[in-house]
């Protein structure tokens, strides 16, 4: 559970450390918004791309193994880039620790999975688990800001004394069982040439416009591979996404109500980051503080998702956070560009104690209607959809930012985006059911 915690406080404390240094991170290796965007991306295009199979990975060789590789390889590109020389290196890097991290987090899970058979002791630990998720987000925004203003590398290099901790914890843990199966590269391979290609045309459209014709392959390249690899899946010998996992109500209410929350509060951070240093002036230790509210009552409000599950079922909490995060991000796209900084500070609050009220439930729910030994791969698919629900509206969002009149524009256009986006998740969590397996 210690190893568990650990590397997901390290994956959400790196998610969000690099969002408030993007402006240092431009000063120092130049590039315009775009580059910054590839600087975020690369980590969650590789993290989406890569969960699926991470899945089945930790299933196949266990969990515990799965977790030591994935956690060696984020150090080791964690301090590549600590050490890069130009943003081209540093995006490779991103891309590579993107890679280890989607490893980890389905494999924690599962490691917890492992540790409570007892549905509702695991329902806490799952809790437990967001907490340490929660605590990187409050972490990251401050800790990105405060080490900036020394030098923004060191956003980076913080990274290994955690990650070589977290190693010492699960070299105590026992072995995981293992279930052995081929490798799917039709499946993977396909994933990510439709991520890439989709965040790459989101992203390269902000900048050359929606019209060019590399965007317009890329959105084709997005739209062929996507259903290759749906037929792969379904008709596969050995699929990565077992069918019966796409037929799951629960599966796919989990991976909308995953997505949405990852748009609005993964958006929030990376153009409220930009917005608060280009347009308001702040350092960037002052724009990571006003994150802090926001990031440190999700911890609290995750643990009172589990209560609240147990005690009036999953749909609450879900249907409850998923509207509280919409209603924050419309009433936040309404905020007139005078609105003072602390205003601004109140009126995020909502968008992140609504998803932390939903999210919880939401992977607790699905890890009790799966099979014990397709739990790493049901919580690769969930993670995925958040992953690419937060790397696309980095793309997005910044492509609106960047074709917009003002910065202003972009951001309420993006804001009032994710929070229409939310509402057919919410409607799709009203399925949700305590009982039998669909």
């Amino acid at each position: 559970m210690a190893a568990a915690l650990l590397g997901t406080f390290l994956m959400t404390l790196d998610a969000l450390i690099v969002n408030v240094a993007l402006p240092a991170i431009g000063h120092g290796l130049g590039g315009g918004i775009t580059g910054l965007q590839w600087v975020v991306d690369g980590y969650t295009l590789m993290f989406a791309a890569l969960l699926l199979s991470a899945g089945s990975v930790a299933d196949k060789v266990g969990a515990r193994r799965a977790f030591g590789a994935g956690l060696a390889v984020f150090v080791a590109a964690s301090a590549i880039c600590g050490l890069a020389p130009n943003l081209a290196v540093l995006v490779a890097a991103r891309l590579v620790q993107g890679a280890g991290a989607a490893v980890i987090v389905p494999a924690s899970l599962a490691l917890i999975r492992e540790a409570f058979p007892d549905s509702a002791r695991r329902t806490r630990a799952v809790s437990v688990w967001a907490m340490a998720g929660s605590a990187g987000a409050a972490a990251g925004p401050v800790a990105g800001g405060l080490l900036s203003q020394a030098d923004w590398r060191l956003i980076f290099f913080v990274n290994v004394p955690v990650g070589l901790a977290a190693l010492l914890l699960l070299a105590r843990t026992a072995r995981s069982p293992r279930r052995p199966a081929p490798f799917d590269w039709t499946g993977q391979i396909a994933a990510i040439v439709a991520i890439g290609a989709l965040t790459y045309a989101a992203i390269e459209a902000g900048a050359a416009g929606f019209g060019q014709p590399r965007v317009l392959a890329a959105f084709a390249l997005a739209v062929v591979a996507g259903p290759v690899f749906l037929v792969s899946q379904t008709r596969g010998a050995h699929p990565m996404v077992p069918p019966e996992l796409l037929r799951s109500r629960t599966m796919r209410v989990a991976a909308a109500a995953g997505f949405a929350i990852n748009v609005g509060f993964y958006g929030v951070i990376f153009l409220f980051s930009l917005y608060l240093q280009q347009s308001r002036g702040l350092s960037a230790l002052a724009a990571g503080l006003t994150f802090v509210p926001m990031t440190v009552l999700t911890a609290f409000i995750s643990r009172a998702s589990a209560w609240l599950a147990l005690k009036c079922g999953p749909r609450v909490p879900v249907v409850t956070g998923l509207l509280v995060m919409s209603t924050g991000l419309a009433v936040l796209s309404l905020s007139p560009v005078s609105v003072p900084v602390w205003a601004l500070v109140a009126l995020i609050v909502p968008v992140g104690a609504g998803g932390s009220l939903a999210l919880p439930s939401v992977t607790a729910v699905l890890l009790d209607r799966v099979p014990a030994e397709r739990a790493g791969t049901a919580s690769g698919v969930l993670n995925a959809s958040r992953q690419l629900g937060g790397g696309l509206a980095v793309a997005a969002f910044g492509a609106l930012v960047a074709h917009a009149g003002s910065f202003h524009e972009g951001l309420r256009t993006s804001l009032l985006t994710a929070a229409f986006l939310i509402l057919p998740a919410t409607a799709a969590s009203l399925l949700l059911r305590p009982g039998t397996r669909s």
